[in-house]
């Protein structure tokens, strides 16, 4: 057994009481039947559920010795939670997928074919989803606008899903980024990667924890740390309108010293200035805070999760 290679399977849960069981049955026995040549770990990371999702974790633990899990003291967030679980596994390769069946297990197979043909990462790409229309546009919409602002070339549709080998991962584990955002690291450091196709399944069962403020918060960390888009916008802009005020007040003067007289805007004119120049502003003074915020967090230095206890390690 000690000669065979270690599959390590990270799973991030928050209140997925009605999932944890059957995904890791799920992952264990596609495994199992495809990768039976393989020693397997399963690596659940658990951000502070309030539901029974730990209790059920416990059980699999102690049926499975082959199953760990990591108990955080807090909810640190849906980025640093499954980064330091990926730092925590132990095997040849590791695949990260989502406790909600929206990542297939059926994937697994697929991605060890192509690791052991060399490749370093091998992802899962969303083509098609049975998640809202809607919503797939608006994320078809954002990671286009991110891949065109970014130096960067980033990633569509790719939500972290995929296998990256123990050497990428011993890359990540030197990082020491106190703000990870596996998707731009990925297309930023990580070495020639395979892309596997494949539609996105409606979630099994539970309700999904993002919302508003989680998917901004995910978009305000892929511009702060990828883009310099933002602070060039204002920019311009900010010269733009500068510039074109200068000429609008030289030709005011202009024509008074021709006519004679006062050219008077009228009181609406002056207010949707004011509140257009006004709102403008505070946009980019927010954008700009979005920076600075990004900054401190890295400045700080604090740890990406603290955990309250790890079973089976």
């Amino acid at each position: 057994m000690a000669d065979k290679k270690t599959i390590s399977v990270m799973i991030p849960c928050y209140n997925e009481e009605e999932n944890a069981r059957p995904i890791y049955e799920a992952v264990r026995d596609e495994i199992l039947k495809s990768c039976s040549n393989y020693n397997y770990e399963i690596l659940f990371i658990d951000n502070k559920s309030r539901d029974n999702t730990r209790q059920i974790i416990e059980e699999i633990c102690a049926e499975d010795p082959c199953v760990k899990a990591i108990f955080n003291s807090k909810n640190f967030g849906q980025f640093n939670s499954p980064y330091y679980g990926i730092l925590n596994t132990s095997g040849d390769c590791t695949i990260t997928i989502c406790a909600d069946f929206q990542d297939p297990v059926e994937m697994i197979p697929k991605f060890v074919e192509k690791w052991e043909e060399g490749k370093k990462i091998v992802i899962g790409k969303k083509t098609r989803s049975k998640e809202s229309k809607i919503m797939y546009f608006l994320r078809g919409c954002y990671y286009k606008l991110i891949k065109k602002m970014s130096s960067v070339e980033m990633i569509e549709q790719f939500t972290g899903f995929g296998l990256y080998d123990k050497s990428f991962v011993d890359t990540l584990r030197n990082l020491k980024d106190p703000t990870p955002f596996i998707r731009g690291i990925v297309a930023e450091l990580g070495p020639e990667r395979a892309e596997i196709e494949y539609e996105q399944p409606q979630r099994r069962a539970g309700k999904t924890s993002n919302n508003f403020f989680s998917l901004y918060d995910a978009a305000m960390l892929s511009f702060t740390s990828y883009t310099k888009a933002g602070l060039r916008i204002a920019t311009f802009l900010g010269a733009f309108f500068a510039g074109t005020s200068f000429l609008l007040g030289l030709i005011e003067g202009i024509l008074k010293l021709i006519l004679w007289q006062t050219i008077a805007p009228t009181a609406s004119t002056i207010l949707l200035a004011v509140v257009f120049f006004g709102g403008l502003q505070l946009a980019f003074l927010g954008f700009l805070g979005e920076y600075v915020m990004s900054t401190n967090t890295r400045m700080m230095n604090r740890p990406l999760v603290i955990e309250e206890r790890r079973i089976n390690f």
